[in-house]
């Protein structure tokens, strides 16, 4: 498998990191005096960043305050989620085994996500991930970003990616579409974050579970 280059998403894809934002929305909620949101529901609301889904918190107990109440509410979130960073993230089973074995055999891989770059990194530490990834990107990395093809091909070029094949690991339709803006084709994972499923967003092949990654990336 040498040749390949591997872009990963982060949230939704490599790691389950709602019940850490689940945890920050409700205290942003609860300093805006709201009621909590169950963890089902904000699965579906992550996945457009983290002002998105304190507005879509906001919004959906009682609206959204004054610009200047959110911004409040907004640094109020930033601050519980870099404290409570990675409570209880942790990657989803079959990632460490698959990125292993991808690394063994010579695949270059990188994390391309629109997660602001000081909570990527401190993640990626965190949960012991760093090793496998010859660079990272974050939503703040360039002047654009996912779905905008800068971010993938910024981040190609970040890895060093000599003109082999190259593929886009995904959960929701900005890294579907990212990747085909960018002339790559996209796997989606089934399990991730998105309002929509994810065989409604035209992704190039579906997996249920990351083991069935690495038989699909030789098959291909």
């Amino acid at each position: 498998m040498q040749d390949i280059s591997i872009i990963f998403d982060l949230d939704g894809t490599l790691v389950d990191t709602a019940p850490d934002l689940h945890g920050a929305l409700n205290h942003s909620l609860r300093r805006a005096g709201r009621d909590t949101i169950d963890l089902e529901h904000v699965r579906h609301m992550v996945g457009r960043g983290a002002r998105v889904l304190l507005e879509r918190g906001l919004e959906a107990t009682g609206g959204l305050p004054e610009s200047e109440r959110f911004e409040a509410l907004m640094e109020d979130f930033f601050d519980y989620y870099q404290a409570h960073l990675s409570d209880q993230s942790r990657p989803f089973d079959g990632v460490i085994e698959a990125l292993e074995t991808f690394r063994d055999a010579g695949v270059v891989m990188a994390v391309c996500t629109n997660k602001p770059m000081r909570f990527t990194k401190d993640l990626l530490i965190d949960l012991n991930l760093t090793q496998y990834f010859t660079a990272t990107t974050g939503g703040d990395s360039f002047r654009v970003r996912k779905p905008d093809a800068g971010h993938i091909t910024g981040t190609l070029e970040a890895m060093g990616h000599n003109g082999g094949r190259a593929f886009m690991i995904g959960d929701s339709i900005s890294d579907i579409d990212g990747a085909h803006n960018a002339g790559l084709p996209c796997i989606a994972v089934s399990y991730g974050y998105t309002e929509t499923p994810v065989q409604e967003l035209g992704p190039d092949y579906i997996i249920d579970h990351f083991n069935e990654l690495v038989p699909l990336i030789k098959s291909l």
